[in-house]
Order: C-alpha cells, then sequence, then structure tokens
C-alpha cells in the first residue's frame, strides 16, 4: 500500500453540528470587500493597554476597523476567558469568570477592532500565551486589563477602509458579533 492508499474503513465519522437557540439567518456569512486596503506594522508600547496601545495609535491614522495579528511580546498582567456551555441556555456558549494569568509571553494573537453597539471602539482579542510557570493556555485577552510588557509587540494591522465593523445583536446565536457595515464618507 502507497501514502497515498486507504484502507477500506467506512464512512469518515460525521462532523459534530451546533445548533443556536434562535432562528438561522438564510446568509451563513456576511461580508463586504474594500476597494482598497491600508496595511501598518505597530510597535505597542510598553505599560499600555492592549485596547489603548491598538486603539490610539489607530484612531490616529483614522482606521476604526481593522483586522491585526500580534507577534509576540510580553504581557505584564493577563486576564483571559474562554467559553463554555451557557449554563442560562439563552446562547449555546458563554465566556467563564477571568483567569488571571500573571505575566505571561503571548506567543500569537488575532484581534478585531471595531465598535460596539454604542459607536465606541471595540477590540475583541483571541490569543495563545505562555505563562511564567511554562503552561501554555490560550481564549480570549480582556484588553484592557492586559498590558505591554517591557518591550514593544509588533502588530500586522489591515484596515478595513470602506465600511465598519459593529458588534451588533445577532438573533441566532443571541449574542452581539461583529458584523460588517457601510460607512458614508463622513462616519
Amino acid at each position: 500500500m502507497n501514502t497515498f492508499d486507504l484502507p477500506a474503513a467506512g464512512p469518515p465519522p460525521r462532523v459534530r453540528s451546533l445548533v443556536h437557540p434562535g432562528p438561522v439567518s438564510p446568509a451563513r456569512i456576511q461580508s463586504l470587500q474594500c476597494a482598497q486596503g491600508r496595511h501598518f506594522r505597530l510597535a505597542l508600547q510598553p505599560g499600555l493597554s492592549l485596547f489603548d496601545a491598538l486603539v490610539g495609535p489607530l484612531a490616529g491614522a483614522g482606521v476604526h476597523s481593522a483586522s491585526v495579528s500580534l507577534l509576540g511580546g510580553y504581557l505584564d498582567g493577563v486576564d483571559y476567558c474562554f467559553a463554555g456551555p451557557d449554563p442560562s441556555g439563552r446562547s449555546l456558549a458563554a465566556y467563564c469568570q477571568p483567569v488571571q494569568a500573571g505575566r505571561a509571553y503571548l506567543i500569537f494573537g488575532n484581534a478585531m477592532l471595531g465598535k460596539g453597539a454604542d459607536g465606541q471602539p471595540l477590540v475583541h482579542c483571541h490569543a495563545a500565551l505562555r505563562t511564567e510557570a511554562g503552561d501554555i493556555r490560550g481564549g480570549h485577552l480582556l484588553p484592557t486589563s492586559c498590558r505591554v510588557g517591557w518591550q514593544p509587540i509588533t502588530a500586522l494591522v489591515t484596515a478595513l477602509d470602506g465600511f465598519e465593523l459593529r458588534a451588533i445583536f445577532d438573533p441566532e446565536t443571541n449574542l452581539p458579533l461583529f458584523q460588517p457595515r457601510e460607512t458614508s464618507p463622513h462616519d
């Protein structure tokens, strides 16, 4: 048997499906595109929260919605959480109480910058971390309480010019989710 021959073992296992509590949207993916994009390399400054280190410089460049890759670096004080079954049953999943990981090395992370329902900046960030004890952890970082450590953290940013990401209530999941929205030049 060569490496491309598969033994006859029957059909592959069925993929697990998660069913949200609300009505299924006929459009599974909400998307918009930009005619052009701007790319930035930021040095997130030591001592600032991840939120302030991202939102301030990007707002100064006229960026209010973006995709961000965090390339690694030290964090002084990390609070994160992860999703599990929602005990209330209102949604499929809910975040746990924040976990305080102390100082940690950010291995890699991805963040989205957009606006909350109130129109204020909102950063949603998931990352993998190595704690001071050497444990690998990951989840949803709380950007306002995680602080950039003793040296800058490099962030690669793609500005989403021409539309915004806005956290809007999604009836299918019963949660606010970032959704793309058209903007006008005056926004």
